[in-house]
């Protein structure tokens, strides 16, 4: 089968790494084809707009920052809508308002093709050890078709329910995840503040009852020297899904509280200039709040 893929940046490249292993033969593209460099001296087939991309595919993927960055690739002339044969497949895995995907959606249904929201939720580090997951959203036909394709990316896939309903159990399950990564920072300071010696409080948590995965792989970046130069998810954009839980909590009249106060550790990340590292330095912020050296 021909899999087209649109953006390649940190998530894309390896999703598409995972597929070229799988066996299938993959055409990508990209805004800056030099990050596509890797992929296409490994075998990776490469496209001039989204639209050529869908012309050479059966299913095609995207995954990209916004709602915006999503109307871009996937609608207009040069967009996936326009290459995608009638009865193909796309599966856009960005993280946007269940709106916004059913818009697009209904543009792909209109074109005789069809759209799934089918976002992934794990980190760079669990897709490389295939522990990511996929939520898909739409039609339940589509997604049977597409599933083998899917479990190339990630052993647990699950179709969620109609078109937007994976985009919001995707945005619900990171002001989840948001909670309990700030919610460690909080705890460690307070352990801290008290005399325990950081290290010995993480090692603390993730030997307890409230260690998680994401806490065994993100935690140990708080301490002395391990905050990767490369976040896995900076503040910035963990804090855009936070807007979108807020929205979301807004538009259907359901509290959200705890993601409002997770939200604005994120402001205090700002407001202290450290909103280039990983999310998980909200721990400075509590640190900074409780007296002790930033």
């Amino acid at each position: 089968m021909n899999i087209g893929f649109v953006g390649l940046g940190a998530m894309g490249k390896l999703i598409v790494s995972r597929l070229m292993a799988a066996g299938y033969t993959v055409t990508g593209w990209n805004r800056s084809r030099e990050k596509a460099a890797q992929l296409i001296k490994d075998g990776m087939g490469w496209a001039d707009s989204p639209r050529a991309v869908a012309a050479a595919s059966e299913i095609v993927f995207s995954i990209v920052t916004d709602s915006q960055a999503v109307r871009a690739v996937a609608l207009g002339p040069d967009g996936v809508a326009a290459g995608l044969a009638k009865g193909g497949i796309y599966i856009d895995m960005s993280t946007i308002s269940p709106d916004a995907s059913r818009e697009v959606a209904a543009e792909f249904a209109r074109a005789g093709s069809c759209m799934l929201d089918g976002p992934i939720s794990g980190s760079p580090v669990t897709v490389v050890q295939g522990n990511a997951s996929v939520m898909v959203g739409g039609d339940k036909a589509a997604y049977e078709r597409a599933r083998p394709v899917l479990l190339a990316i990630g052993p647990k896939v699950s179709h969620i329910g109609a078109n937007g309903l994976a985009c919001q159990m995707k945005i619900a399950v990171n002001l989840l995840l948001m909670v309990e990564v700030i919610a460690f920072g909080e705890a460690i300071a307070l352990a801290e503040r008290g005399g325990v010696d950081r290290a010995v409080a993480v090692d603390a948590v993730l030997k307890s009852v409230a260690a998680s995965p994401v806490l065994g792989y993100r935690g140990p970046f708080i301490l002395e020297g391990k905050m990767p130069d490369v976040p896995l998810a900076d503040v910035t954009l963990q804090q855009k899904d936070m807007l979108l839980a807020l929205d979301l909590g807004r538009e259907l009249g359901s509290p959200v509280p705890l993601a409002a106060a997770a939200n604005e550790i994120m402001n205090a990340c700002r407001g202290l200039g450290i909103d280039h590292r990983d999310f998980v330095t909200a721990h400075q912020v509590y640190r900074v709040l409780g007296g002790q050296t930033s």
